[in-house]
């Protein structure tokens, strides 16, 4: 029996058959389809399959122009921290801000929220990192980094480190560099050629590595994997490592003990700088402001994005160590020589201390943690479903991979992993009401991926994975047909 939340309605089998493409489409519908590019979006939904028009939210919660309403299982893209319910006061924020100053650039000159926030971030950053560069987003934030370690090492009179060190399946952004550095080849491949001198090695996915593997074992074979490549390269051709703490892409990866410990020896003895991309696990998404501080991981830099203005208006940005930036200004050239006209706007800045004001006064890190064996415990319930072959993940971060063999992990059968996710699992899912990341893994095998907004009860948690077993339970019949 479905459980219904105060307030909401749940989906019925009505709602199934009246989907948003079974419908006329709207008026706003047929201008998205004639007027706007949509992000990562397939061609049927400029003709047969009209996008959903997003209207209003509240809590965990969106409501399309219809009123049908759906649980945000994905927090907008890994972003709506404090969830729908603080624009308000966000806003008010920014028109204060926009009032007094509503633009200025950080170009040889500096303004009150950008010098508050950055000092706020130093203090909530780990240990030794201080500098704060501001950008747009998270792809602006990867390409920063890149060209500040670039200029490290000319300053060091190391000009041959120019090459980089990523891992396979890891997502990014999708500007030059920031695409370089992706794993995802699928992604790479229509951009190519790219920027010289990137390698990506093994990432941390556990599932279906030898049975009875320690972490001990696979750190170490990890570890040797990427000091094989530094040789292999040269180790003064190797310019950075960059890495997530939870890898998204491939399905919230975590790393095994002793591998974030092991990458700092690593990049030390080989005098490699090491970069967390924290664009998605950064600002409380694993109950940490930072997902660097509960792995060990102990970064040169660290590059953010979405959760530090939970999404409301577009911010990113670095944070270094002095040790870094400091190098980078008495260089040659006297200057980090990078710069960007949004990258740390008044209002953008204020947007981000009130929501990071937000999450403090709502105990919202408090409640992932809370929270977090709840979630992970109920999604682990889901295991004896016929399709289901691993859960994973950490904070509100999971990811479920579906399978219709366990014994080795694979998706084959009467109908194929592509012809499951898009015409049976996500339009189920969407039909039942839940928004959340369903794909095909780059192994062949369909990937269903929850990340909320960090405000998420222990009820809406109940109420989420009993919908997605109810969702699962129907479908299992395709196995067999």
């Amino acid at each position: 029996m479905t459980t219904t939340l105060p307030g909401t309605t749940a989906p019925t089998a009505d709602d199934q058959s009246n989907s948003v493409a079974a419908r006329q489409p709207s008026a706003l519908q047929e201008q998205a389809q004639k007027h706007l590019i949509m992000h990562f979006t397939g061609a049927e939904a400029y003709d047969s399959k009209p996008p959903a028009i997003m209207s209003r939210g509240e809590g965990c919660w969106i409501e399309d122009e219809t009123g049908r309403r759906y649980f945000d299982a994905l927090a907008g893209l890994f972003c709506v921290q404090v969830g729908y319910s603080h624009g308000g006061e966000i806003g008010e924020a920014v028109k204060s801000q926009m009032s007094a100053l509503p633009y200025y650039t950080n170009w040889g000159a500096a303004h009150p929220p950008a010098v508050q926030l950055a000092t706020k971030l130093a203090e909530l950053a780990p240990e030794g990192l201080e500098r704060v560069f501001f950008t747009s987003g998270g792809g602006e934030s990867n390409e920063s980094a890149v060209k500040l370690i670039r200029q490290y090492h000319q300053a060091r009179g190391e000009s041959s480190r120019t090459k980089f060190i990523a891992r396979r399946v890891a997502y990014h952004g999708t500007s030059y560099a920031a695409l370089s550095i992706n794993g995802m080849t699928a992604f790479r491949k229509p951009f190519e050629p790219l920027m010289h001198g990137v390698r990506h090695v093994s990432n941390t996915k556990r599932y279906m590595r030898p049975v009875g593997e320690t972490d001990e074992q696979m750190t170490k074979q990890l570890i040797d994997e990427i000091e094989s490549l530094i040789l292999q390269e040269g180790a003064d051709t190797v310019a950075g490592i960059f890495v997530e703490p939870l890898q998204n892409a491939g399905g919230s990866l975590v790393p095994p003990q002793g591998y974030c410990e092991e990458l700092r020896r690593i990049s030390d003895k080989y005098g490699v700088l090491l970069v967390a991309d924290e664009v998605i696990s950064g600002f409380g998404r694993l109950g940490e402001w930072f997902a660097s501080t509960r792995f060990g991981l102990r970064p040169d830099i660290i590059t953010f994005a979405k959760g530090i203005a939970s999404g409301h208006v577009p911010l990113g940005g670095m944070i270094a160590t002095n040790d870094v930036v400091d190098t980078v200004l008495n260089g040659p050239a006297k200057m980090y020589m990078h710069g960007l006209t949004y990258g740390g706007s008044p209002s953008a800045c204020a947007a981000a201390l009130a929501n990071i004001s937000i999450m403090e006064r709502e105990g919202v890190l408090a409640n992932v943690r809370a929270n977090e064996s709840h979630f992970r415990e109920r999604l682990q319930t889901l295991s004896d479903v016929e399709f289901v072959g691993d859960v994973r993940g950490a904070g509100f971060h999971y990811s479920i991979e579906l399978v219709t063999d366990k014994a080795d992990g694979t998706w084959s059968g009467t109908i194929s992993a592509d012809d499951f996710v898009n015409g049976h699992l996500s339009p189920a899912l969407n039909a039942a009401g839940i928004l959340c990341r369903v794909a095909v893994d780059h192994g062949g095998t369909p990937l269903v991926q929850f990340s909320p907004p960090l405000i998420m009860t222990r009820e809406e948690v109940d109420w989420l994975v009993e919908r997605v077993r109810e969702v699962f339970t129907d479908l299992v019949p395709l196995l067999h047909s």
